[in-house]
């Protein structure tokens, strides 16, 4: 059986970690070029055809590839497609204080000049439409090694046939949005079981808080009338074409609420036939 070929274009903001992304590909046995000229993208592209072997392949461009970058990607994807490789595009973003941290503790200078915030808010604006067309943005505001190869991991499961996989979210609102949310649901309306004694101390996966929370009828006909929502529209988002959906759950603290019922809705929507990833961001906070 002949094995599909993966290309995916590792892109984004500097800092946001393209050279991490890059190593863990190269862990999951892809063949990584770094910084490939868009001008070289042809004789790669053929280079690739005639090699039975080269099948998983990762490249990765920023913004160092100025105007090229930003004008060319989208003939470059064209080409790609019209020699008969599939490809994905994976940006990855993270906050702009998490970026400005970054470049301060390793006193890199930024692509775009030394006054990093503004350069920050330059690359941000100019990026803008390509991760518009990005098959998956990857937040790693807050992600540790491990967590970001986890999600490199998943986005791996993206197929030819643009199978859209579902990933469920729990987040505290004082930590801040979830960068790569596309559906943002606020259950901060729901009673806070931190206030409860006997469950403060627990989070939402634990059985007391569940039953808590879904013993409650205002609970129960959110999670009616919402499933009955996303579900509706889940085809919808097929049929524009889009690949990942992540829908983001949020409570203020992240550990209770939110946990539960993006549990409860995750758990749920494995019956919609598509795959499902579950995550609480701020669970241990």
């Amino acid at each position: 059986m002949k094995k599909e070929r993966k290309v995916f274009i590792i892109t984004g903001m500097s800092g946001a970690g393209r050279s991490q992304t890059l190593k863990a590909f190269e862990d999951f046995g892809y063949f990584c070029v770094d910084n490939l000229p868009i001008a070289l993208l042809d004789r790669f592209a053929e280079f690739l055809v005639k090699s039975p072997d080269m099948r998983r392949v990762a490249l990765g461009m920023d913004i160092r590839e100025g105007k090229a970058l930003l004008s060319g990607l989208p003939e470059m994807l064209k080409r790609l497609k019209a020699r008969g490789i599939d490809h994905r595009i994976l940006f990855l973003d993270a906050a702009d204080a998490a970026l400005v941290q970054r470049f301060s503790e390793t006193r890199h200078r930024h692509p775009l000049g030394t006054k990093i915030s503004r350069a920050i808010r330059e690359e941000r604006q100019r990026l803008l439409p390509i991760k518009e067309i990005a098959d998956k943005v990857i937040d790693t505001s807050s992600m540790t090694l491990g967590e970001l190869k986890e999600s490199i991991s998943q986005t791996m499961g993206l197929t030819r046939t643009r199978e859209m996989t579902l990933s469920v979210i729990s987040f505290g609102y004082k930590y801040g949005l979830p960068m790569d949310a596309d559906i943002v649901v606020d259950v901060r309306f729901l009673p806070n079981p931190n206030y409860v004694p006997s469950l403060k101390k627990l989070t939402g996966l634990h059985a007391g808080v569940s039953r808590h929370l879904m013993g409650q009828s205002l609970a129960r006909r959110f999670l009616d009338d919402y499933l009955k929502l996303i579900t509706g529209l889940l085809p919808h988002y097929v049929r524009e074409g889009k690949s990942y959906l992540t829908i983001a759950v949020g409570c203020t603290g992240g550990r209770h609420r939110s946990v539960c019922i993006a549990r409860y809705l995750a758990d749920k929507l494995r019956g919609s036939g598509h795959p499902i990833q579950e995550f609480h961001r701020d669970i241990n906070h």
